[in-house]
């Protein structure tokens, strides 16, 4: 995949030229004497090897596909919370407003039923994404909110970081925090574990907080081992391993599991990732079955590199602003990167 050919913009939809609504419909013989040309080596269901997304009036911090693969939705500086069709031309068929500054971190909701985003208008919202409503905003933070993410199976919690320095645990059942855990530096990057019984919090001061969900007034387990602020963080879907994003210009992969053995958890490092003047919050995800993972960027490039080789297999050209995030789709070799040069790119990845 080459991220600097881009096939397809998908901006306002021009009145006057009839929408194109995926042949198969329209001329089916026509269809199938063009599929062997259109479908040549081709690796997914996107319409181009790469489509460029266009829309966005700010720099992109964050974006994650639905979990059925259909919807890409994107948070912006521009306030705006914008959805797109993966497949097709990749239309931007909705955008949720009620944020009143810019949009850090989007995450669905497991069963794809509601979306939640973080602000740094110091709030965390979540949106019915079928009708664009905002259904709720979670006010408790009292600077901006850096980071949040949801329980992946189980009791509806969401956990959110921020620049006060807390941690805060919201049950959506009840729809308020219901616990915060105090810290002295900002708060830059949170996630649950698997299981939803420990809270990461990567922070200003280099290191990972620990918190037990069930014993919440204990002190924190720490990972150290960065040497700069780290500015994302996940949890692998087999949730054994928790990957790091720093300042430090590295990617840090520890051993979370409860019961491992010695003191340092820190198992890999991994370089080709850069963080820039701009300290932006750079983040790192792992691919639907951890075989891979990608790293936003302050070098213009989509890196990502193959778990199995434990090597940079990626490094993807075609932004002109840095790479603040990469998300995987969940069913097809598909990536989305959302770049400060206020452009989103969705592309196909090769063998």
């Amino acid at each position: 995949m080459a991220l600097a050919i881009a096939r397809s913009g998908a901006g306002e939809a021009d009145p006057k030229r009839a929408r194109y609504t995926g042949g198969a419909e329209l001329v089916p013989a026509l269809q199938e004497q063009l599929i062997h040309v259109q479908h040549v080596n081709r690796k997914s269901g996107l319409f181009g090897p790469t489509m460029l997304l266009t829309g966005h009036e700010g720099e992109v911090f964050s974006g994650e596909f639905s979990p059925d693969g259909r919807t890409l939705a994107t948070g912006s500086f521009d306030k705006g919370v914008f959805l797109w069709q993966v497949y097709g031309e990749c239309e931007n068929y909705g955008v949720m407003r009620g944020h009143g500054n810019a949009v850090l971190e989007t995450h669905w909701k497991h069963d794809g039923t509601q979306l939640y985003t973080c602000s740094a208008d110091k709030s965390v919202c979540v949106w019915d994404p079928d009708s664009g409503k905002r259904l709720k905003k979670l006010n408790g933070h009292t600077a901006i909110v850096n980071s949040m993410q949801t329980s992946r199976r189980g009791v509806p919690y969401l956990v959110s970081g921020g620049d006060d320095g807390t941690t805060k645990l919201w049950d959506l059942r009840v729809r308020r925090c219901v616990h915060t855990f105090e810290h002295q530096y900002q708060i830059l990057a949170v996630s649950f574990d698997d299981a939803s019984e420990r809270i990461f919090s990567g922070s200003l001061d280099n290191t990972v907080l620990i918190y037990d969900m069930r014993m919440r007034d204990a002190d924190p387990e720490v990972l150290e081992g960065h040497t700069d602020s780290i500015t994302g963080l996940d949890v692998s879907k087999d949730g054994n391993f928790l990957a790091t994003n720093g300042m430090d210009n590295t990617v840090r992969i520890w051993d979370v599991r409860p019961f491992a053995g010695g003191r340092n958890r820190c198992l890999r490092v991994l370089r080709g990732a850069t963080h820039n003047f701009e300290k932006n919050l750079l983040r790192v995800r792992w691919s639907e079955k951890d075989a891979m993972l990608a790293a936003g960027s302050a070098d213009q490039n989509v890196n990502i590199w193959d778990m199995r080789q434990l090597q940079l297999a990626y490094k993807l050209p075609g932004h002109t602003g840095s790479v603040n995030e990469i998300c995987f789709h969940p069913k097809e070799p598909i990536i989305a990167s959302m770049a400060s040069d206020r452009l989103v790119f969705m592309g196909e990845l090769g063998d």
